[in-house]
Formats: structure tokens, C-alpha cells, sequence
């Protein structure tokens, strides 16, 4: 594509960057267009106004969506697929009942949380929802109490995973447009997540049970994840199927830290062949290979169910994936256009830390708007450019990639679905899923982000 010289002055290029994502912000809630259809109309607006050629217009769009679909549609597709296997089997729910009895009924909700934390990893946040509902409201209605006691130390988990850890989709386009690596990523996004639980999940979760009393709602609670009579598989198989594809992408990350070091020869075909089995895709597929085998014809389920259960994965996450692509459509133009470098030189002159910068974009998108996604995606677009003047790389771009994903949970509200789905799950109004959910939300993004700046701080 024939290079293109912007004559815009960096003020003009920051105001249509304001006004796109006003009019992005205006069709999404205002008059209900589809997040991926908005994002697309916007782009090319966007594309025209700031003076792109048109002839070079589509050409832009489509590079910068394949390129993004490129990294994103093969994680989020396999870990779709790996999550619905283990939400089908039962896995969630024996390893929840196992892990109650190991920590007793009095550390119940620190075992409900935990199970959540491993089952959050390939599940996305409202699928892990559902699975863990059953097993919670069991175990609240025999150990007593408020739900929100077992309820909130669940939810958190799964938001902690869903928003900072591989491969769900926010992280992942994230570290696609900013060029994390995934695997430090995955490290880094643990760290944050426990630690964001244990505040955000398990402690606020024991103080606001003990002060608002929920009781466990009557209806829906006998679901189970599947009416087969098969083999459920034992805890101990889902930790490791849960295990495999982290222990894969870490033995990744090590073989790139020694040919760093270069203590082993990159030439090497051993090399080359573990590099390729321990990637991101490459290590979901071989989980998904190993948890279709162990689930299905080994617990006694017919092979054809097997196909169509991992076919059923694919329906709810292809509106994320498609999204997710425009969403770096709509950071491709940015970047094409030069808005993003105005907007970068315009940080600079005002001294205001990309880091905090992208937070703070972040958290501006996710309160007007309400899709976590969207406002990770689109920040992390806006703030590439600065990202990639500065030369940040290793454990500080996965720092920054967690601080953007930490804004994008902020202040959760009545335009967010999760606010509406925990709500309606939990029986409970608005004025109590604000004072719970909102606040649990809001934690889980402050504490993130000073995680995430420390880590950022020490690389």
C-alpha cells in the first residue's frame, strides 16, 4: 500500500480520534447498532475523515482485521472448545465438591473461589458462571448464610481470569496490538489475578455477606451441566487437563528466555519443534485433542456427542471473535491515519505516563459503554503507538497489557451485561447489585492496577 503523508494538525487528528469514539459510543447504547457493525462503520468514517486515500481505505481495514483475527480467533476458538468440554463432563462441579472437602465447610468459599480460579481459565466469565451456580447454591443451602459469602469469591475469580490471563479474548487482542508475549503475559496475569481474588473476591466477599444477607434464589438451582449418565472425571484430571496447555506455553517462554541467553542454538530442530508445540495455539489444540479423548470415549460418551458438544463452542464466541477483529480494525486506522501518534506525542507534552494513560482510557471506554472488550481493545489501539516509540518489551509490555485490561473492568454498571447477568442470577436489584457487583468490579481494577504497576515499576 502506497505510503500516505498526514498534513492534519496532531490537534485536529485528536479531536476526530474523540469525536469516533463518540459516535462509536453513541450508535452502541444510544441507538443499539451491533458492536462489530459499529466498529466497522466507524472505522471506515474515520479512515475517510482523516484524509486516507480511498483508494487505500479497504486495504487498510482488512490488513489490520486479518492481522488481529490472525492471533485472536485460534486462542479464543480452542479455548472455547477446551472449556466447554470440561463444563459439559462435570469437571467444575468435582472439582468444586473436592475441594470443599479438603478446606471443610468453614473455608467453603475460599474452595469455591479456588475451583473457580482453575475452572476460569479456559471458561469464559458467564459460561463458568452458570456451571459453578449449582454447586454454590447446594452448598450455600446447606452451610447457610448470605449467598453473597460463597457467590462473590466465584464471580471474582472468574472476572480476575477472564480479564487479565490467556486466552481470553480482552488479554489476547491486547497483547496482539501492543506485541506481548503471550506466554509472560499468562505469568504476569496470574500474578495479578490470585492476589486481585484474594482482595477483591474473598475478603470483600466475606465482609459485604456478613453486612447484606441475599438469600439462595429458589428457582434453577438444580441445573447440572449434563444429563448423560457417564463417568464424571475425578479433580484430579481436570487440574491436569486444566494444567497441560499453561505447562506447554511456560516450557515456550523458558526455551525463549535461553535462546536469549543463548544458551541452546535457535537453529536447532528440537528447538524449532518445541517452540512450535509449546505456542499459544499449538498447546490448546494438543488440550483439546487430550481433553476430547479423556472426556468423551474414555468416560464412556458417544464420539459423535464429543463432535457436538466442541461444535456448540464455537456459536457463543464467534460474536467475541468478530469483534475483537474490528475492534483492531478500528486501532489499525488509528495507527494508519496517525491519530494514534498525535495522540502519543500529545501524552508526552502533557507528561502523563502511558501506563496510566492507557488505564485511564480504558476505564473512560468501560463506564461509557460497558463492554470490557471493547474498552481493552480500543485503549490498547489508541495508546500502540506510544507503546511502540517507547521500545517497552518483555514483562513491561504484559505489565501495561494488565493495567489496560484493569481500567476495562472499572465502575461496571447498568450498560455492562455481566452487571445484568450476576443481578438476575443472584435474585438480587439494582441498588444491591451495585453496592456488590459495581464494587467488587471497581476493586478488582484498582487492584490490578497497582499489581500491575508494581511489576511494571520492577522490570
Amino acid at each position: 500500500m502506497p505510503e500516505f503523508e498526514q498534513t492534519l494538525s496532531a490537534g485536529t487528528l485528536i479531536s476526530i480520534a474523540a469525536g469516533a469514539v463518540a459516535v462509536l459510543l453513541l450508535l452502541i447504547i444510544k441507538f443499539r447498532v451491533h458492536a462489530f457493525v459499529a466498529l466497522i462503520l466507524v472505522s471506515f468514517l474515520t479512515a475517510l475523515v482523516t484524509g486516507i486515500p480511498t483508494a487505500n481505505i479497504m486495504t487498510t481495514l482488512t490488513n489490520a482485521f486479518g492481522s488481529t483475527l490472525g492471533g485472536v480467533a485460534l486462542l479464543v476458538g480452542l479455548g472455547a472448545m477446551l472449556g466447554r468440554l470440561l463444563e459439559v463432563s462435570g469437571g467444575a462441579q468435582a472439582l468444586a465438591d473436592d475441594l470443599v472437602q479438603r478446606f471443610g465447610e468453614q473455608r467453603a468459599p475460599m474452595a469455591l473461589g479456588i475451583a473457580s480460579l482453575f475452572f476460569g481459565f479456559p471458561i469464559f466469565f458467564d459460561a463458568g458462571l452458570v456451571v459453578m451456580l449449582p454447586v454454590m447454591f447446594t452448598v450455600a443451602r446447606r452451610l447457610g448464610g448470605s449467598l453473597l459469602l460463597y457467590g462473590i469469591p466465584v464471580a471474582t475469580a472468574f472476572s480476575c481470569m477472564h480479564v487479565f490471563v490467556p486466552p481470553h479474548p480482552g488479554p489476547v487482542a491486547a497483547s496482539e496490538l501492543l506485541g506481548a508475549d503471550v506466554g509472560l503475559l499468562v505469568m504476569a496475569g496470574l500474578i495479578v489475578a490470585i492476589p486481585t481474588w484474594i482482595i477483591a473476591g474473598h475478603f470483600f466477599g466475606t465482609w459485604v455477606g456478613k453486612r447484606i444477607f441475599l438469600p439462595v434464589p429458589q428457582n434453577g438451582s438444580e441445573e447440572t451441566s449434563s444429563g448423560e449418565d457417564v463417568t464424571l472425571p475425578s479433580p484430579a484430571l481436570v487440574v491436569g487437563l486444566l494444567l497441560l496447555p499453561l505447562i506447554l506455553i511456560f516450557m515456550n517462554t523458558g526455551l525463549d528466555f535461553a535462546r536469549a541467553q543463548e544458551w541452546v542454538n535457535k537453529d536447532a530442530g528440537w528447538f524449532q519443534l518445541l517452540r512450535a508445540i509449546g505456542s499459544t495455539p499449538i498447546a490448546l489444540l494438543i488440550s483439546v485433542l487430550v481433553a476430547a479423548v479423556v472426556l468423551g470415549p474414555m468416560r464412556g460418551r458417544d464420539p459423535i456427542k464429543v463432535e457436538r458438544i466442541v461444535d456448540s463452542a464455537l456459536g457463543p464466541v464467534c460474536s467475541v471473535i468478530l469483534i475483537t477483529g474490528a475492534g483492531g480494525m478500528f486501532g489499525g486506522v488509528l495507527r494508519a491515519s496517525g491519530i494514534g501518534g498525535a495522540l502519543s506525542s500529545a501524552l508526552a507534552d502533557i507528561g502523563m505516563p502511558v501506563f496510566v494513560a492507557g488505564f485511564l482510557v480504558a476505564t473512560a471506554l468501560r463506564v461509557a459503554q460497558g463492554s470490557a472488550t471493547v474498552a481493552l481493545i480500543t485503549a490498547a489501539g489508541l495508546i500502540q503507538p506510544a507503546i511502540q516509540a517507547a521500545g517497552y518489551q518483555g514483562i513491561e509490555l504484559a505489565a501495561i497489557v494488565i493495567a489496560v485490561a484493569s481500567g476495562s473492568v472499572m465502575l461496571s454498571h447498568v450498560n455492562d451485561s455481566g452487571f445484568w447477568l450476576v443481578g438476575r442470577f443472584f435474585d438480587m436489584d439494582i441498588k444491591t447489585t451495585f453496592k456488590t457487583w459495581t464494587v467488587m468490579q471497581t476493586l478488582v481494577g484498582l487492584v490490578g492496577f497497582a499489581i500491575s504497576g508494581l511489576i511494571f515499576s520492577l522490570a
